[in-house]
């Protein structure tokens, strides 16, 4: 029987706020891994999260203060972003 499996499986802070998000996508046949690929996007200070893995929104609730959000869009404004 062929299974198809998503997981979050990485989460990572960047210096600047941003969340790094890795998702693994497996395939599995019998209950053994056949093939797997991995996804990468990032959640910056200031995004909506409220779509994210649980624990995504956790870590982002946590770490998107008011004073990251206002340092991380600065830091766009500054370099004409």
């Amino acid at each position: 029987m062929l299974e198809k499996i998503q997981v979050v499986d990485r989460i990572e802070v960047l210096e600047n706020g941003c969340v790094q998000v890795r998702t693994k996508t497996a395939i599995m046949e019998d209950g053994k891994q056949i093939s797997g690929t991995f996804h990468r996007h990032v959640v910056a200070p200031n995004d909506d999260y409220s779509n994210e893995d649980p624990r995504v929104q956790a870590i982002c609730e946590a770490t998107h203060t008011a004073e990251v959000i206002s340092a991380y869009l600065a830091s766009q404004l500054n370099s004409g972003v």
